[in-house]
């Protein structure tokens, strides 16, 4: 479905605590007040249920795992149809006994599931330990269609990928979304810090340029303890932001504290600088087969 020419998007960057309901409530609360303002279709941040328990590996976490047809997502399907928004939300799926993904669930005006993506890039650093608990998704990179249009849904350590950008802009995605959790570690440097956050911030706005789409962005922000101890936690740096197609800022979140915002795209600009910027046009999809290979010797 064709999307209108101006859609205002809701996100909703928050801190998050060990509590699960209050969580949900804080989200659900700050969804209202942006359907309230004329938001169409509201973003969320990466596991946004719980706290960001892949800092360390411990199997007692497998337990906040939910299925796609559980309470967890009963509740968000019912938060979309109430508000009749398109809602993008982010779970720990138990798909089966010892199989689990990172799940992006997308619910549209009505409530039903419009579509989900399973996280295809599992990162394994310290503090984010996420292999212990995800297997990569394997339902590969499909936008989902929705009433506002074909969302290219990825998660996290998908941002730092061009193929999964290109492949959801390919398919047909007319907008690329990335729920987040990243931060910095208290060891870090604050030169070291500030190179890491404008990296991660160069690598998106990338993506919109050589896909000439918008892309929303929207991560966590707080500080969250290492149970462990062994590190100082992570101090999750917000900055959520909104890129047009040629990768200029339509808003940015500060990195110190939650925020909600709706932001318009207009969504006929992508066209015009396709036009502009034929970039798919002059691809020499003939001189690109060994990008599938790890490595060329």
């Amino acid at each position: 479905m064709s999307l209108k020419k101006s859609l205002p998007v809701g996100i909703i960057q928050q801190h998050k605590t060990a509590d699960i309901h209050s969580n949900r409530a804080r989200l659900a609360d700050a969804a209202r007040r942006l359907a309230a303002d004329g938001a169409k279709l509201i973003v969320n941040q990466e596991l946004h249920d719980s706290l960001y328990f892949c800092q360390t590996e411990d199997t007692n976490a497998f337990d906040l795992a939910t299925d796609v047809v559980a309470e967890a997502t009963g509740f968000y399907s019912r938060l979309a149809k109430e508000l009749g928004v398109v809602l993008v939300t982010s779970l720990f799926e138990r798909r089966a006994p010892g199989l689990y993904h990172n799940t992006a669930v997308v619910f549209e005006t009505d409530g039903s599931v419009a579509g989900k993506y399973r996280k295809m890039h599992i990162p394994d650093d310290p503090a984010y330990y996420e292999k212990f608990y995800f297997t990569p998704g394997d339902i590969g990179f499909e936008p989902i269609a929705t009433s506002v249009g074909k969302l290219g849904v990825l998660v996290c350590w998908d941002q730092w990928y061009p193929e999964a950008a290109r492949l959801m802009a390919l398919k047909g995605a007319e907008v690329l979304i990335y729920p987040t959790a990243i931060g910095w570690e208290s060891s870090d440097t604050p030169e070291e810090k500030a190179r890491q956050r404008e990296a991660w911030i160069t690598v998106q706005r990338g993506h919109a340029v050589a896909n000439g789409l918008p892309v929303v962005t929207v991560n966590r922000v707080g500080h969250e303890a290492d149970p462990s101890g062994a590190t100082g936690g992570i101090q999750f740096w917000g900055t959520s932001f909104v890129a047009g197609p040629q990768g200029e800022f339509l808003y940015k979140a500060p990195d110190d504290r939650e925020a909600i915002e709706i932001v318009e795209l207009d969504m006929e600009r992508s066209e015009n600088v396709r036009r502009w910027w034929p970039f798919l046009r002059d691809r020499r999809i003939d001189a690109y087969t060994e990008i599938t290979k790890r490595f060329i010797d």
